[in-house]
């Protein structure tokens, strides 16, 4: 397949180049140093949370115009938007500009639906898993690359955090010619579906669902329409019909997924953890500047985020090692991971040792890693297609909107517009409340699943006293 292999080497392209930022794990200290001038009430609770809003209120227009306008356009608009952004970065001054910035950082954060959903539009479903692969480990290297590039640089060669943006600029230039080039798909999930795709994908997920009928916990009742059939062709009477038949049966479909108690479990902490997930990597950069001030000591964010990155990667790789009864054990696993998750930011937060930040970070995000790809198994396990696109999409949408709950309180100035060390503690605190919560969870399911043993356990031992009583005399 030399026309999909093509596609796929100008997608990973794309995909590193525009995640090698240098200068990322540098940008508070770039804000607030003399490049920028700006201040940390400023950066912190005036800047920062316009990414959190922007990326919540555009992330479902932009899930709906990827699939109406077969990504490609997206994918433009990505590029489009990391490039303005970092435009932006080097040459405008002030809050509003730092603020129009964020924006556009939004919209390239809510584009990368188009990125990750593009290659399945190209290619057979029997080559997903090593696409999808390809793809998303791509990210992470070009992510970690671009972290230990910014660190040498800044601790070895002494450059200058200004010329770290300059060369994050470039490699975003050079990334979004990639875009151009990819071929336009003629399909898509929603709105642009050929029949004959159409009757193969209902004829997977029919065997999918087969396959799964001996787990009742993971089994979801089929859809009474499949999404697959939505296009906009004249039968449908337009766009304007298609869209409306999109609407009815995402609801549809999301009305019959969240009654499945392991998925709603699972997209619960999903929601709840990306939460407050997001909002400590958001601001650890600030809380690390006022650990230790970049203007006064070297700083190492470069090789954090770099080990960081990496041993997320190892950790997500290692679920499939792991000897867990997740159907079992999963919400007391999510107790106690979570309850390190917030000792991790507790332990940023009041021992004010830059070492100690360092390291609880890279634990916190290697353990958030490992639990997110569980998550992600164990909802995909029971979904097809369609449905995966949906309960994910709802699952970061629930995310942002109690991020944006949480920043809209605590961080922005609108809010209490609090100090980063007390942020800090109110986020441990958080991911104490998710550890109590499936503390509780679990609890419930083992002392459900132990009554229900004791209950067949009497109807089969009541059972032969019933039929010897029964049985007529001799």
């Amino acid at each position: 397949m030399p026309g999909i292999d093509r596609t796929l080497l100008l997608l990973c392209s794309f995909g590193f180049l525009s995640s090698l930022r240098p200068s990322e794990p540098f940008l508070t200290a770039y804000l607030m140093g003399p490049d920028h001038n700006l201040t940390e009430t400023q950066v912190v609770n005036e800047i920062y949370p316009i990414w959190t809003y922007s990326y919540l209120v555009l992330l479902f227009p932009i899930f709906l115009a990827t699939d109406y306008l077969r990504y490609k356009p997206i994918l433009i608009l990505q590029a489009a938007s990391l490039v303005v952004t970092y435009v932006m970065l080097l040459s405008a001054q002030g809050v509003l500009a730092m603020q129009l910035l964020e924006f556009f950082f939004g919209l390239a954060t809510a584009s990368e639906v188009a990125y990750y959903s593009y290659i399945y539009s190209v290619v057979e479903p029997a080559h997903y898993q090593r696409v999808t692969g390809y793809c998303r480990s791509i990210t992470l290297f070009g992510s970690a690359a671009g972290s230990l590039t910014g660190q040498l640089l800044l601790s070895v060669a002494k450059v200058r955090i200004v010329h770290l943006v300059i060369i994050t600029l470039t490699t975003a230039a050079v990334a979004s010619v990639a875009p151009w080039f990819l071929p336009m798909p003629k399909r898509s999930l929603f709105f642009h579906k050929s029949p004959g795709a159409a009757v193969d994908k209902q004829r997977s997920s029919s065997t999918a669902l087969l396959e799964k009928a001996e787990d009742p916990e993971s089994k979801l009742p089929p859809s009474s329409q499949d999404v697959s059939t939505i296009s906009s062709s004249p039968e449908t009477g337009g766009p304007s019909s298609g869209l409306v038949e999109v609407f009815k049966v995402l609801f549809a479909d999301f009305l019959k997924c969240y009654r499945c108690p392991s998925l709603l479990s699972w997209s619960l902490w999903w929601a709840l953890a990306t939460c407050g997930y997001f909002q400590v990597i958001n601001y650890a950069q600030v809380l690390w500047e006022n650990v230790r001030p970049s203007q006064d000591y070297e700083i190492y964010n470069g090789y954090v985020e770099t080990l960081a990155t990496l041993l997320g990667a190892l950790a997500a790789l290692l679920v499939g090692y792991l000897p867990v009864c997740w159907a079992l054990w999963g919400e007391l696993v999510l107790c106690v991971l979570s309850l390190l998750m917030a000792g991790c930011v507790f332990a940023m937060d009041t021992v004010r040792n830059i070492w100690l930040c360092y390291i609880s970070y890279v634990l916190f995000r290697a353990i958030y890693m490992l639990l997110i790809t569980v998550a992600t198994y164990q909802i995909a396990a029971s979904l097809n297609m369609q449905r995966y696109a949906l309960v994910f999409g709802v699952n970061t949408f629930m995310a942002l909107l109690l991020q944006s709950l949480l920043t809209v309180v605590v961080v922005d100035s609108a809010g209490l517009g609090l100090d980063v060390f007390p942020q800090f503690l109110i986020y441990g605190g958080y991911f104490a409340v998710i550890s109590v919560v499936f503390l509780v969870a679990g609890l419930w399911k083992l002392a459900s699943r132990r009554r229900s043993k004791q209950e067949e356990e009497v109807l089969s031992n009541s059972r032969p006293e019933t039929e010897s009583d029964c049985s007529p005399a001799r």
